[in-house]
């Protein structure tokens, strides 16, 4: 994998900058040679300070009756309006500059995505200058490097431009003013910056609230023709003496030999990029695939706060971050925590996973407070804290966003095998997710069971329509596959509550299907118009509810005839991955590769990031504006992988979903990760079709071919190997 990515005129806007991240610290590079920005970031850098005052009619039980009511109004005087007030927010960390005052022209980028390292230069013929950046992927430590005479240039180490203390203003809730950005830096009301420098050491500490302070140290040493500057963002949150030992840290990692300190960055993205890969005849789709790998390692790692909506790359312009950047859970952090698991990259994806362990209190108090139920439940929309931030409640607070947290953990198990982790981990946290919604399910006449009010994200928006009938089939389809799951793993596990899960599943009703066989937002309710969010098709993907055979082929078929039926006018990015998704399920790669394809193409900035809109206003959508969001882009890359692998309940399908022209040029993939500790590699070379597959685990497995499926016992730790003439087998069914 030698990939690269290529601009060839000055970045003008920080979201299409060349992206670098160490999984905890992210650095946006970009500008124009008189003033190169780095723009720099952290994960758990936040204002967590709450201006809003809860109200005692902030409850679960209020918003029902409201619902029921149809007080819209009300509802948003009550749940919506939190977020309107600019903080808790994610922050941005700061930047430095590096001013060429004399060089005029453009500044070419490289990114190089083996060694996670970008490359600026700039310049003519006779005065040619070039910059390095790169975050240590250890330590998460930053590094630039200029190649230039040092006369030539000036270095600065900016705070942002935040709002002083003192000018507060009164918030009044206006729903009209609302917006994906709540203003600008400005709005966030701090304390002055403190400046300090100590010989070739520079820093700034930003005063952000009573409990909370961040800043970065930078150290800038000349060497001859080459000046490096070391950076490094510290916190309160850190430690007690924070300051001191962020500094002496920076200092201890200045002193290590210069090719050793970059060598322990390269192994580390070179041990990463081996642990799964994929070679196309597309190479466009085969690099989107490799840049998405790039990205998910560089915004998220085990040890640090998994991926806000931006990652590690918060906005650089003067305003807040989309939508706070915060943490989404009715579709933006489940998909962005779906491709890694089949990616191989497990390290990487359990600090989703962690983050969701470690606030297991703050789930239980908020399932509590707002739910007056027992178990855990997590605000659909939140801080890094696990507080409730607001919004349109319906998605906000959804209870039923927490099943979709609880699939997380069950999909880390079927993909491991890992039984001290359902034991220990999967399972606690499933049951206080079952026990919580258990508390909210109503028992009606009939004996079914029911929530009081049911919506289906984000359907309606947060008008009086979005509560539709309980239940809708999004609730449903998480429900059912949470008790389910419950089910199956308490027999495992020999836990006393395995009636208790039955009974439930037994007593929820059936997905609601139209005439058409389409899946249907609620009992009396069907999509009829062109939505962002397949919310209805849930069951389908990502749950994986309903497969490819029988019934379940009519109603997939349905499904996406439906939404071709519909158009994509009010689709954003991430949909047309859904959309190339439920293809490959399907086993359509022709159309899967095009919707990915006009996903990276039209959805996608020149750096590879979800934009959500059709910016380039090529027609696709009538969303044309531009927030930089990642789940679109990990979705992209698990829609690819369902075409070139899949694996449920045991059964193995090898390349069930590409398209003709892949066959005949040849298409390869390594280390795919399947069930149970399953490990895959396969390649069409030359017309024959071979494959290697080794289990962790000994279990029975079923491969399907070409339509041929051969039944085999896996001993744990041994290979298989198995090969298919594609070319005589095209030719036979050519007959047919």
């Amino acid at each position: 994998m030698n990939t690269v990515y290529k601009w060839e005129k000055s970045i003008s806007q920080w979201d299409e900058a060349v992206p670098l991240g160490s999984g905890k610290c992210g650095c946006l590079c970009w500008g124009a040679p008189q003033e190169m920005r780095f723009s720099l970031d952290r994960t758990d850098i936040w204002d967590k300070t709450v201006l809003w005052e809860q109200r005692e009619d902030f409850t679960y039980e209020n918003l029902v009756k409201l619902a029921k009511e149809g007080n819209v109004k009300k509802i948003r005087e009550i749940f919506d309006a939190p977020y309107y007030y600019p903080t808790p927010t994610k922050l941005p960390a700061g930047k430095i500059l590096v001013r060429f005052p004399e060089v005029k022209g453009n500044m070419r980028s490289t990114l190089f995505l083996k060694e996670a390292v970008a490359q600026m230069e700039f310049g003519d013929g006779e005065s040619s200058y070039h910059v390095k950046a790169w975050i240590h992927a250890v330590s998460h430590i930053g590094i630039i490097e200029i190649y230039a005479p040092e006369n030539t240039f000036f270095i600065e180490l900016l705070s942002p431009e935040f709002g002083e203390k003192g000018t507060e203003k009164e918030y009044v809730y206006r729903e009209e003013e609302r917006k994906i950005s709540q203003g600008t830096l400005k709005e966030l009301k701090y304390l002055p910056v403190k400046r300090g420098e100590s010989k070739n050491l520079q820093w700034f500490i930003q005063p952000v609230n009573e409990k909370f302070s961040y800043g970065i140290v930078m150290l800038v040493e000349k060497k001859g023709i080459k000046t490096r500057i070391l950076w490094k963002i510290i916190s309160s949150e850190d430690g007690e003496n924070w300051f001191s030992d962020g500094k002496n840290a920076l200092l201890a990692e200045a002193q290590k030999e210069e090719r050793e300190f970059f060598r322990e960055h390269t192994i580390w993205w070179e041990n990463y990029f081996g642990e799964s890969r994929i070679s196309l005849p597309d190479k466009f789709m085969e690099k989107q695939w490799y840049m998405t790998n790039y990205l998910f390692a560089s915004a998220s790692r085990e040890g640090c706060a998994p991926m806000p909506l931006q990652g590690v790359w918060t906005a650089d312009d003067g305003t807040l971050p989309p939508w706070k950047g915060d943490y989404h859970h009715d579709l933006n952090t489940e998909l962005s925590y779906t491709h890694y698991l089949k990616a191989n990259h497990l390290e990487e994806g359990r600090a989703f996973l962690d983050f969701l362990w470690e606030l297991r209190e703050e789930g239980e108090s908020f399932a509590r407070e707002f739910y007056n139920a027992k178990g855990c439940c997590l605000p659909g929309v939140m801080t890094i804290d696990g507080k409730p931030l607001g919004g349109w409640p319906m998605y906000s607070l959804s209870p039923v966003n927490q099943a979709w947290l609880a699939h997380g953990f069950g999909e880390y198990y079927r993909y491991t095998g890992d039984e001290k982790f359902l034991k220990e981990r999967a399972y606690p946290y499933m049951k206080a997710t079952g026990i919580f919604l258990r508390e909210l399910l109503e028992e009606r006449e009939d004996g079914m069971l029911f929530l009081p009010v049911s919506s289906s994200p984000e359907i309606h928006d947060d008008t009086e329509k979005s509560w539709l009938t309980p239940m809708s089939n999004y609730d449903l389809a998480l429900l059912l596959n949470l008790y389910e799951s419950l089910e199956k793993y308490s027999v495992l596990l020999g836990d006393s509550m395995k009636d208790i899960w039955t009974d439930i599943r037994k007593k929820l009703p059936k997905l609601a299907v139209n005439e058409k066989k389409v899946l249907m937002l609620s009992p009396d309710e069907s999509l009829e118009e062109s939505h962002r969010h397949f919310s209805n098709a849930m069951a389908i993907s990502p749950l994986g509810l309903i497969s490819y055979e029988g019934e379940g082929k009519e109603i997939i078929d349905a499904v996406i005839k439906d939404y071709e039926r519909l158009g994509t006018e009010q689709w954003v990015g991430y949909t047309f991955t859904w959309m190339a998704h439920l293809y490959a399920i399907q086993g359509n790669g022709e159309k899967a590769a095009e919707y990915l394809n006009i996903f990276w193409k039209y959805f996608c900035g020149p750096n590879g990031f979800h934009l959500n809109g059709d910016f380039q206003r090529k027609g696709y959508s009538e969303f044309t504006y531009r927030p930089f969001t990642l789940e679109g882009n990990m979705f992209s890359a698990d829609a690819l992988q369902e075409m070139l692998f899949q694996m449920k309940n045991g059964k193995i399908r090898l390349f069930p979903a590409i398209p003709e022209e892949w066959k005949e040029k040849g298409v390869s993939f390594q280390n795919l990760r399947g069930e149970n500790g399953l490990m895959c590699s396969a390649k069409i070379e030359d017309g024959i079709l071979t494959w290697k597959i080794q289990s962790e685990k000994s279990q029975k497995v079923s491969i399907e071919v070409l339509g041929n499926v051969v039944e085999e016992f896996l001993e744990a730790g041994k290979m298989l190997t198995g090969s298919q003439n594609m070319i005589k087998y095209r030719i036979c069914k050519r007959k047919e």
